[in-house]
């Protein structure tokens, strides 16, 4: 039973952010696709944001690798019920950020397809919900110190 709650818990840390960023993800790209009909030479900046979804997907990566290592035959309920928090914590944070970060991108994307210069003003806002992705996985790695050791 044990290891079914802790292995829900990883496959919500994968599955819920790497979701999120490729929602996150195709929106930048279909941003991007629209832009270059415009405005060809604005390709590599519309490609850079329509990129940064995809990190949320990689918190999830690392906090899945992370708790991966303390799956064990003695798991208690306890410990797979930390990894299950852990799981729904950082799964869900990073899926709302990746879909958040992507209506963003996609539209200083589409400000770059009007000729506007949003590149760095895009950064700077689409890096607003991402933080929140962040603190979840610095909070998962400060959970791992709740299970026995």
């Amino acid at each position: 039973m044990e290891t079914i709650v802790a292995n829900v818990g990883l496959a919500l840390m994968i599955g819920l952010s790497g979701g999120g960023s490729a929602i996150g993800l195709s929106m930048g790209g279909s941003a991007v696709l629209g832009m270059v009909k415009r405005r060809p030479e604005a390709f590599g900046n519309g490609l850079v944001l329509s990129a940064l979804p995809a990190t949320q997907g990689l918190y999830g990566f690392v906090a899945f690798i992370l708790y991966t290592a303390e799956l064990r035959s003695d798991l208690s309920l306890f410990d797979a019920s930390v990894i299950l928090g852990a799981g729904l914590m950082v799964g869900l944070s990073c899926l709302i950020s990746a879909i958040q970060q992507g209506h963003v991108c996609a539209n200083g994307i589409s400000a770059l397809a009007s000729g506007h210069d949003t590149f760095g003003k895009t950064m700077i806002l689409a890096a607003f919900p991402e933080f929140y992705a962040i603190l979840s996985l610095v909070a998962a790695i400060l959970m791992k110190d709740l299970l026995a050791r």
